[in-house]
């Protein structure tokens, strides 16, 4: 099997997005939007040039190849956040009964959801400045933000929330699903 000499990941930085790096903490910037992360390895090493980052590790291991591209992904998910951000669509399915979502502080409430009396409550375990939830049309759910895994973790708690237990899935359907992700 042939070995690699080295490894290097390059990671273009989109125009106005800036990086630093400061005792293993990298930073990605733009205007008020900031994402810092912490990478920490013995043999890989993360490099700064003006307008992009390198992800390197010289005589890898296939562990260490493998823990190169995820943090050339993170960095890459880092930057796309920064300067676009990431946004998930929901929906709210009912057939029978009609159910109500509220946000009120760091909760959403899911009130009659299949006529239930006890509402059901998905954490929103960030601030409304990290990740923020609307609501509209009283069915559709909007989840936006910079950091993508806070994005992700807020969408997956909300559909989470809603799932139904002891029933034949094919048949009840209602709950919060993820129509659509993107940037």
């Amino acid at each position: 099997m042939v070995k690699n000499d080295h490894i290097s990941n390059k990671i273009s930085l989109i125009d106005g997005v800036s990086a630093t790096m400061d005792n293993s903490i990298l930073s990605i910037s733009k205007g008020n939007n900031t994402l810092s992360r912490e990478f920490i390895h013995t043999k890989i090493e993360i490099r700064i040039s003006d307008d992009d980052v390198t992800v390197f590790c010289n005589l890898p291991r296939r562990s260490e190849k493998a823990l190169s591209g995820t943090w050339a992904a993170h960095i890459k998910n880092m930057v796309n956040g920064v300067d676009t951000g990431f946004e998930y669509h929901l929906k709210a399915v009912y057939s029978h009964f009609p159910m109500t979502l509220k946000v009120s502080g760091n909760k959403m409430t899911v009130n009659n959801l299949f006529g239930e009396k006890v509402p059901r409550v998905a954490k929103l375990p960030w601030s409304p400045s990290d990740v923020e939830v609307k609501i509209s049309n009283k069915t559709d759910v909007v989840v936006k933000g910079i950091d993508k895994e806070k994005v992700g973790q807020t969408a997956a708690n909300i559909e989470r929330s809603c799932r139904i237990k002891n029933r034949d899935r094919r048949v009840f359907q209602d709950g919060i699903y993820i129509t659509s992700k993107g940037a």
